[in-house]
Formats: structure tokens, C-alpha cells, sequence
């Protein structure tokens, strides 16, 4: 994709969701994609035609599929499935977030398994282009039969019902349409259900999850280089050769790293000789290895979540066949298990990055590991540095440790016992952006810690890009000479961490993170 998107459906990159998540552009779906879209819905209509049971087209739903809705109910049918189901609540999911539902429910409806019509997807995409976010709620998906409440949610603005948020201001949805000159929709027979069924919820919190992920990954990768020239550590730990041995690919590719982002440190070289030590704490020599490791979880979870972003995740589903009739058929689709999994993984690495971090804060507060001035501050006593940084550091740290609790192996039946295994995968996606925030914060702290360590060695230099890291936090924030008021620093390297400032300068070491 460029600035203007034109939607392949089932042909979503990574590359293109992450500029969806970061930035809003207009959308059009490919003139090709039309076809199937309209030869579904035409199978629609033969269903309702023929009056055959089908489930979602002229039944109940859930347990009360064995309910015959008579044909002129059908609109009506639909019209109340998104009423009763949009029952969220919780704070407001992002616009981020919303145009990741909005595009991948575009793309999962335009692959022509789903059988609405083509003014359906039209209106989606007149929403998305006039940048109408549906105000949909964070809380009420139990990741299974979909995300029922929240893609109701979405659906309420198609109805011109409930609120949006445009511009930033919430807005009643019916007045956003007419200034915007989109015609409420009328849903047809599936229609309502093939457009609150689906996993785009959960994969789109998900995919937020994971884009923050690959950001701490990188930031903290830097900060923590700058820790081991604040630290005086070594550079050995991370020659190639050690991880070549064992083979794994994320060790390999972040030693890599870790060795272009201290290459030519004049700290670095002013203890080679001399050095007491025989080995660093962990949280220094084995930074290749727990971080490559979340680096192959994250590319892990970065393949399922792109799967499932092309996906067609409703249900029932209909097959076409070569003398354009075909078969509806139910399946289950909709279960998000694959997303939680990715999720739970997620969870997994945006904790143990933060976990590693505080370490290495902890390594530098301390004068008899780091060899600075204890808590990074001169007179201390008078002075209590990053004593009560390091708490607020150890504070979010535990706070993930709960949160990183896997919410896949949880499950409550629902609809009476029908739909009786859910995945949870909405809540597993959901708390992602929580611990992403309170990692954000502990590598932001860490970045202030390396860089007071730093100002103990100068007139020495670190490397060329860890100079430019240390130049970019200084025209933020000054050196820690005496206690100040402190909370505005974190939030100053805390801002660079979550924008991705710190590897912008070093773009071309993270290439491996971004397929």
C-alpha cells in the first residue's frame, strides 16, 4: 500500500497494517474483488427464494437457530440481532484500532464467502474515507461465535445509530452520515450476522499489540546497549560465533544487532585492558538471548495475526460452485483461539522485555555493580537519583507479571451452553496495550539511567549510534545533576520510546523485525 490504499482482499501485509494503525488514508477496494461480492449475495437470495432453513439467513441465532423467521421479518431479524448484541462497554477503543477492525472487516467481507451486498462493504468503506470511527466499546467479547458486541458496535454506525467519533469529538452517528452524505444501510437476510461475526476485534487489538511490541523490542535493545557502556560491560558476549553455535534464529539476528549498536565505543575501549571483571550480570551478557528469543515470538505471533487479518472469520459461510449455486454452510470460524494464542505470547514478550530492563536499572542504581555513583546522581545522601525511578520501574514490572497470566485457558460457556469453549482472545489482545504502556515506561526510565551513566565517562564517547540516542534525550531532558522534579523526564523518554524514536536513527539494524 502508498497513501492512497487500494484493498486486495486476502493479500494484507504486515507493512500495510502498520501503516493503517499509524497514520489514516483513503480506501478503495479492488475493482476486481466486486464479482464475488455480488455473486455471494446473489446465493443469498436464492436461499431466502428457495425458503430452506439456513442458519443466520432465516433462523434465530445461537440456540435459537431452530426458529423459522418468516420472509418478511428478515430485515427485522437482522435490524434487532445488532440492537441486542451491542451490549460493550469500557473505554472507547482507539481510532487506530477502529480502522484496523473497519479494514479487515472490509477485507473479510469482500472475499465473497459472506453474502451481504455490495452496499455493505460500500458503506464501510464511506465510513473509513470520511474517517467516521464507530464508537465501539473495549469490554464485552468472550473471543468466540465472534466479536459479537463490539463489531455490533461497529455495525450501530452503518445504522446511523448510537455515536462515532470523528474529528476526535463523539458525535450522534445519524448527523456524522448525513454531513458526510452516507446513506444509512438497510441490513438484509445474513447481513447483520456476517458483519458482527468474525475475529476482527480481537486481531486488530492484537496487531496494536504486536506493532507495540516490535517497538519496545527495538527500543529496548538500544537502551540496553547504552546500559552495557554505562555499565562498562563487555562486547564479547555478543560475538557471532557463540550464537551460531546454538542456532537459534532471534539469538543470531539480535547479536547481530547489539554488536553494530556498540561497534567503536571509545568507553567500551578504555576498559579492555585492565578489567578485573571475568563476567557481566545476565541482564547485560545475556541480552542476544532473551531478547532473540522475544523476537522470535514476536515474529511468531506476527504470522498468525496476519493470517487471521486476511481471513474470513463469519459464519455460516458460502461456497460457490461453477453454475453459480452452492452450499451454505455452518462452522465455527469465528473461534479466536489462534489470536489468543498469539496474544498470550505477545504478553509473554512485551513482559520479559520490561523484566530485563529493570535489571539492568537495577545493575546501574547500584555502585558496587556499575562502579558509578550509587543511584546515578553525585552526593548521593543528599541526593536520592533514580532510587524512587527504579521502584516505579519494579512496580510496572510486577504489574506485568500479573497481566502476562495466559487468558487462553480460561473459558465460560455462553448462550446457554452452545456456545460452550471460548478463546478469550479480546481480553487476551485487549491488556497488550496496558503492558506495552508499562514496559514503555520501565525501557523509558532505563534510557535515563544508560545516559546519566554515560555523563559519569565522559569526555570518552560511546558509539556513532548510541551517541545520536544519547543526543536525542539530552534535547529533551538535561543530565541528572541534583534531585529534581523527575515524572516529567520519564514521560519525555517514555514519548520516545512508544514513537519509535530511539531506532529511527538505526533503522536498517531492525529491517529483521518488520517482514
Amino acid at each position: 500500500m502508498n497513501n492512497n490504499i487500494t484493498l486486495q482482499p486476502g493479500q494484507l501485509t504486515l507493512k500495510d497494517l502498520r501503516a493503517v494503525w499509524s497514520t489514516h488514508a483513503p480506501l478503495a477496494l479492488a475493482d476486481e474483488a466486486w464479482s464475488a461480492i455480488i455473486a455471494s449475495a446473489n446465493l443469498v437470495d436464492a436461499i431466502v427464494a428457495k425458503g430452506d432453513p439456513a442458519y443466520g439467513v432465516n433462523t434465530g441465532f445461537g440456540i435459537l437457530a431452530k426458529a423459522d423467521i418468516p420472509h418478511d421479518q428478515l430485515a427485522a431479524l437482522q435490524q434487532n440481532l445488532i440492537l441486542s448484541h451491542a451490549v460493550g462497554t469500557g473505554p472507547l477503543l482507539s481510532d487506530a484500532i477502529v480502522r484496523l477492525i473497519v479494514l479487515t472487516k472490509i477485507g473479510s467481507l469482500a472475499r465473497g464467502y459472506s453474502g451481504v451486498r455490495p452496499v455493505i462493504v460500500e458503506t464501510l468503506i464511506a465510513l473509513y474515507n470520511a474517517g467516521i470511527m464507530p464508537a465501539i466499546p473495549s469490554q464485552g467479547s468472550v473471543g468466540a461465535s465472534g466479536d459479537l458486541a463490539p463489531l455490533a458496535h461497529m455495525t450501530l454506525a452503518m445504522l446511523g445509530v448510537g455515536q462515532v467519533r470523528h474529528n476526535g469529538e463523539l458525535v450522534e452517528a445519524g448527523d456524522a452520515l448525513r454531513a458526510a452524505g452516507i446513506e444509512p444501510v438497510v441490513l438484509g437476510a445474513k447481513e447483520g450476522l456476517a458483519l458482527i461475526n468474525g475475529t476482527q476485534v480481537s486481531t486488530a487489538l492484537a496487531l496494536h499489540g504486536l506493532f507495540m511490541a516490535e517497538r519496545l523490542l527495538e527500543a529496548a535493545m538500544v537502551t540496553g546497549s547504552l546500559s552495557v557502556d554505562a555499565a562498562r560491560g563487555s562486547d564479547a558476549p555478543f560475538d557471532a560465533r557463540i550464537h551460531a553455535v546454538r542456532g537459534q534464529p532471534g539469538q543470531i539476528a539480535a547479536a547481530a544487532i547489539y554488536r553494530e549498536l556498540v561497534a567503536g565505543s571509545a568507553i567500551r575501549a578504555s576498559h579492555l585492558v585492565g578489567d578485573e571483571r571475568v563476567q557481566d550480570p545476565y541482564s547485560l551478557r545475556c541480552q542476544p538471548q532473551v531478547m532473540g528469543a522475544v523476537m522470535d515470538l514476536i515474529a511468531n505471533a506476527g504470522r498468525t495475526l496476519l493470517i487471521e487479518a486476511n481471513a474470513v472469520t463469519d459464519n455460516p459461510l458460502l461456497f460457490l460452485d461453477a453454475e453459480g449455486g452452492g452450499d451454505i454452510v455452518s462452522g465455527g470460524n469465528f473461534h479466536a483461539e489462534p489470536v489468543a494464542f498469539a496474544a498470550d505470547t505477545l504478553a509473554l514478550a512485551i513482559a520479559e522485555i520490561g523484566a530485563l530492563a529493570e535489571r539492568r536499572i537495577a545493575l546501574l542504581i547500584d555502585a558496587n555493580l556499575s562502579g558509578l555513583p550509587a543511584f546515578l546522581v553525585r552526593e548521593p545522601g543528599l541526593n536520592s537519583g533514580f532510587m524512587i525511578a527504579h521502584v516505579t520501574a519494579a512496580a510496572l514490572a510486577s504489574e506485568n507479571k500479573s497481566h502476562a497470566h495466559p487468558a487462553s485457558v480460561d473459558s465460560l460457556p455462553t448462550s446457554a451452553n452452545q456456545e460452550d469453549h471460548v478463546s478469550m482472545a479480546t481480553f487476551a489482545a485487549r491488556r497488550l496495550d496496558q503492558m506495552a504502556h508499562n514496559t514503555a515506561v520501565i525501557v523509558g526510565i532505563e534510557l535515563l539511567a544508560a545516559a546519566q551513566g554515560i555523563e559519569f565517562h565522559r569526555p570518552l564517547q560511546s558509539s556513532q549510534h548510541l551517541e545520536h540516542v544519547h543526543a536525542q534525550l539530552r534535547a529533551q531532558v538535561a543530565p541528572y545533576d541534583a534531585d529534581r522534579f523527575f515524572a516529567p523526564d520519564i514521560e519525555a523518554a517514555r514519548r520516545l520510546v512508544v514513537d519509535g524514536a530511539l531506532s529511527a536513527s538505526c533503522k536498517e539494524l531492525f529491517t529483521v523485525l518488520h517482514p
